[in-house]
């Protein structure tokens, strides 16, 4: 919405702003983008993110942050996908954590992916959570699989993994890639979803 005042379809206090965030540069977007063949190689599993994308990262934190928009943001959702979760934890996670701070779990691990990144501070940050429906393209591509999310439990402790039913990644196929159509219609159940929240 533009911000003027007029009539809409539905009162604001009933309406969810949503703000889309693509992941940042991950190290199969790299080699991807010179050949296509690449995503096909088993090296790029669970692709993590290069020091390109945290660098996007922080410049997304700084701008989050200076602008005011952190402070209007009730939750963060995220695929469970190892380049996204850096990339929501990185962008709207809390300051620097502290072993001192008992009081909340950090949003992520010190190193997680082999980030070579300090763990990353829960408080003063939106909750967190990973839902299947919003993944990338499923199938075929190893960067596009996803690990256990018990060994995600491990490097992200305060994401919400609840909305997960299986610990294993049953949505992707070694041989079968996801139609458009799939893709549309997965992508409309989140949608739903995200009505209900």
């Amino acid at each position: 919405m533009d911000g003027t005042s007029g009539s809409s379809l539905y009162p604001l206090h009933r309406c969810k702003t949503i703000h889309l965030v693509r992941h940042a540069q991950g190290i199969h977007n790299v080699e991807g983008e010179k050949n296509y063949k690449v995503y096909m190689s088993p090296e790029y599993f669970d692709a993590h993110l290069t020091p390109l994308g945290w660098e996007q990262v922080d410049n997304l934190r700084k701008h989050v942050r200076t602008s005011g928009l952190l402070k209007k943001i009730d939750l963060v959702i995220s695929s469970p996908l190892l380049r996204t979760l850096q990339t929501a934890v990185g962008v709207f996670g809390g300051d620097g954590y502290s072993d001192n701070k008992m009081d909340a779990l950090p949003l992520m691990v010190a190193n997680a992916g082999n980030s070579g990144r300090s763990a990353i501070s829960s408080l003063n940050s939106p909750p967190i959570m990973a839902v299947e429906l919003c993944r990338e393209h499923l199938g075929v591509h190893p960067c596009d699989k996803r690990r256990s999310i018990s060994d995600y439990q491990f490097l992200f402790p305060a994401v919400d993994f609840s909305a997960i039913e299986s610990d294993e990644d049953v949505l992707w196929k070694a041989d079968v890639r996801e139609t458009k159509e799939e893709l549309v219609a997965r992508g409309l159940n989140f949608f739903n979803w995200l009505a209900l929240k």
